[in-house]
C-alpha cells in the first residue's frame, strides 16, 4: 500500500486554526504556572511536615504524599472533575455548577495538588541531606523553632534542591496535556481538534511536540539562570 499524503503545512497558520494553536498555548502556561504556584507552596509545607518531631503532623504529611503520588494523574483529574461536584456540593450549593470554566480550574488545581506530593519528596530529601549541626547552630543563636525553618533551615534546602525541582516544574508543563481529557482547551487538546477539523494529523501532532520542545527548553534555561543566582558552591550545580 503505497504511502499516500498530502501534506499541508500552511494549515497550521490558517484561521481558525492559527488562533487555536495561540490559544492552546496560552492555556497550557496558564495551567502550568499556576499550578506550579500551588506545588511549591503546598510542596514545601508538606515536606517540613514529614520532618517534624510531632507524629500527627509527620502522619498527615505522609498521607497525603503518598496518596497524591501513587495514583496517576489522569484518575485524578477525573475524581476532582466528577466527583469534585458531589464532595463540595453541599458547602458551595448550585453555585459550583454555574462556575465559569470549571474544567480549567480543575486541571490547575488537581495538577497542583499532584505535583506537590512530588515536590514534598525533594523537599523532605533535602532536609535530610542537612546535617544536625546545621540546626543546632541555628538554635544556638537564640532562634526559635518556627524561625529556624524559616530563616535558615527551608532556605538552605531549597538551594540544595533546585537541580530536581527543576525536573517537576519541567514536567508540570508536560502534565497540562492531560487537562485534555476534561476539555480544558490546552496545547494538546487544540491540536486534536484541527486534526480532526482537517485530517492533518501529522502536521498538527508535529506543531504539538515542537511547542512542547520549545516551552520545556524555556523553562530549563529559567531554572538554570535560578540555579546558578541560588546554587551553594561545591554542593549543587550542573556543570
Amino acid at each position: 500500500m503505497a504511502f499516500d499524503y498530502n501534506f499541508k503545512w500552511s494549515i497550521l497558520w490558517q484561521e481558525p486554526y492559527g488562533m487555536w494553536i495561540l490559544q492552546g498555548i496560552g492555556y497550557t502556561l496558564l495551567i502550568g504556572a499556576c499550578a506550579w504556584v500551588i506545588a511549591f507552596i503546598l510542596g514545601v509545607f508538606i515536606g517540613t511536615l514529614r520532618i517534624t518531631n510531632l507524629r500527627i503532623l509527620r502522619g498527615i504529611g505522609t498521607l497525603y504524599t503518598e496518596v497524591f503520588r501513587n495514583i496517576p494523574f489522569i484518575v485524578q483529574i477525573f475524581f476532582w472533575f466528577y466527583a469534585g461536584p458531589m464532595i463540595f456540593g453541599p458547602i458551595l450549593g448550585p453555585a459550583i455548577n454555574k462556575i465559569p470554566k470549571l474544567n480549567l480550574y480543575v486541571a490547575i488545581i488537581g495538577l497542583g495538588l499532584y505535583t506537590a506530593s512530588r515536590v514534598a519528596e525533594h523537599v523532605r530529601a533535602g532536609y535530610a541531606s542537612i546535617s544536625r549541626d546545621q540546626y543546632q547552630a541555628a538554635l544556638s543563636t537564640g532562634m526559635s523553632q518556627i524561625q529556624m525553618y524559616r530563616y535558615v533551615i527551608i532556605p538552605y534546602c531549597l538551594r540544595l534542591i533546585i537541580p530536581p525541582i527543576t525536573t517537576e516544574f519541567l514536567t508540570i508543563f508536560k502534565n497540562t496535556s492531560i487537562a485534555m481529557v476534561i476539555s480544558v482547551p490546552e496545547t494538546t487538546f487544540m491540536t486534536y481538534q484541527i486534526d480532526a477539523e482537517t485530517f492533518h494529523g501529522f502536521e498538527a501532532t508535529t506543531a504539538a511536540m515542537v511547542i512542547y520542545f520549545f516551552i520545556g527548553m524555556g523553562v530549563v534555561k529559567i531554572m538554570d539562570l535560578v540555579e546558578g543566582k541560588f546554587k551553594i558552591p561545591g554542593m549543587t550545580g550542573r556543570g
